[in-house]
């Protein structure tokens, strides 16, 4: 089964000219009526269903159709064909959200999460953009626009009475409610941390010495043989990037090339590659050779050169007897012991992955979570004006410029429901969801 949809001016002309319904069933808008499409010659090309809509109670908000035939490629494109010949024109990625954009049937954050539902891989994804979807997020940050205009209002109205005397309460009843709102955008840009990674899947690197054990970690979360194993040092010369999807979370798990002193040419490169995605991943998983009788000294030392970085430090080789207990080392004492041989430890390993992906989710049931980085920058500006204006008012400054502050935050806003936006805008958001929609 394949739907082609067809929207403007004309478009159940269109239809008319080219379906020919095989039942008695009353012609009415949002009917499902049953027929053959039948080609401009006359040629009977498939037997479809077709529905039309009117003008400003359809999807776009335009006069509408929408055909539903069966899903060959050749009957598809056949039907196209004489709907182009009709006078329709094949659609741009996302028109026909964005006319249901613009004919204002859903706001700039809706039509964005129209992407992300389609663009959702996991369960967490998933759920973040339905939310979207449902108008929550937006009717929220209408709300706060709400409120701030309110604000404004009193604001200007005082410029415009600036002659009488104004009740010194004011002032600090405006000071609450920005304050009140600016805490509410804070908390917003709070939930973007685990919001990004909803959106752009959480990054996990696999570092640690050469022959650590880091690609037979990688393969075994992977599930597959991906990465390519062998007792020889420095073997891996380049990092491996795969995605896992985790208990509904998108994971994307990077094993890195090993690091060691004293290498050169296109393993050194590696190396240089390694440092630098271990010091961005949201988590690095370090693996150390429990087998090793130095293995203490050794990741102490290593360690130092990572020490912003977020780390799970992960003990291979538990099957082979160690002389040297987890004493040694007071900072491993936290570490997941595992075998990569025979997978024991690697539930715990799972588990404690799940654990500090989870440390960093929102609450998605709200569906108050910042996922967009455009929306990220227009709440940073809106907060950053709502500041201002807030600190204007406890300084007495001239309520005029308090007010132009309370403007730029009021756009900021703005710019994420659509209120205010432009093509470049609109082009960046729509060239990114897929033809049909």
């Amino acid at each position: 089964m394949a739907a082609l949809r067809l929207a403007g001016p004309g478009s159940r002309k269109i239809l008319d000219r080219l379906f020919r319904p095989q039942t008695d069933v009353e012609d009415r808008p949002f009917m499902l009526r049953f027929g053959l499409f039948v080609s401009s010659k006359g040629e009977k090309l498939d037997e479809i269903m077709a529905v039309h809509m009117p003008r400003g109670r359809s999807y776009t908000g335009l006069e509408q159709v929408e055909i539903f035939c069966h899903g060959g490629r050749r009957i598809v494109r056949l039907i196209l064909e004489e709907l182009i010949k009709g006078g329709a024109r094949a659609a741009q990625p996302g028109e026909f959200t964005k006319l249901a954009f613009l004919n204002g049937r859903i706001s700039l954050a809706r039509a964005e999460a129209v992407a992300e539902i389609i663009a959702a891989n996991t369960d967490s994804s998933y759920r973040a953009s339905r939310e979207h979807l449902l108008g929550a997020y937006a009717e929220h940050i209408e709300k706060l626009r709400e409120q701030l205009v309110a604000v404004l209002a009193d604001i200007e109205a005082s410029i415009d009475f600036s002659e009488e005397e104004i009740d010194p309460g004011t002032n600090v009843q405006h000071g609450k409610a920005l304050a009140a709102i600016e805490k509410q955008v804070q908390e917003l840009l709070s939930s973007y941390s685990g919001g990004r990674i909803i959106n752009e899947g959480f990054k996990i690197a696999i570092g640690g010495r050469p022959n650590a054990g880091k690609s037979s970690l990688f393969n075994l979360l992977l599930k597959q043989e991906r990465a390519l194993v062998n007792p020889e040092a420095g073997t891996t010369r380049d990092y491996l990037s795969e995605w896992i999807d985790l208990e509904g979370f998108a994971v994307n798990l990077i094993d890195t090339a090993g690091l060691r002193a004293g290498s050169s040419g296109v393993e050194k490169e590696g190396q240089v590659r390694a440092e630098e995605i271990i010091k961005r991943a949201d988590l690095t998983l370090w693996m150390f050779d429990l087998s090793e009788k130095e293995w203490p000294e050794v990741l102490r030392a290593d360690l130092r050169k990572f020490i912003e970085a977020p780390m799970l430090l992960v003990g291979n080789k538990i099957d082979i007897p160690a002389e040297v207990a987890a004493a040694g080392f007071r900072d491993a004492a936290e570490a997941v012991r595992i075998s990569c041989l025979t997978k024991k430890g690697l539930k715990e390993l799972r588990q404690e992955l799940l654990r500090r992906i989870n440390e960093r989710m929102p609450d998605l049931t709200s569906g108050l979570v910042v996922t967009s980085a455009r929306h990220q920058q227009r709440l940073s500006a809106a907060g950053k004006a709502i500041g201002r204006a807030r600190r204007k008012i406890k300084s007495n400054e001239s309520p005029e410029i308090t007010a132009f502050e309370l403007r730029q935050g009021i756009e900021a806003l703005d710019e994420i429901t659509g209120r205010i936006y432009n093509e470049e805008i609109l082009g960046k958001i729509f060239s990114s969801f897929c033809i049909g929609k």
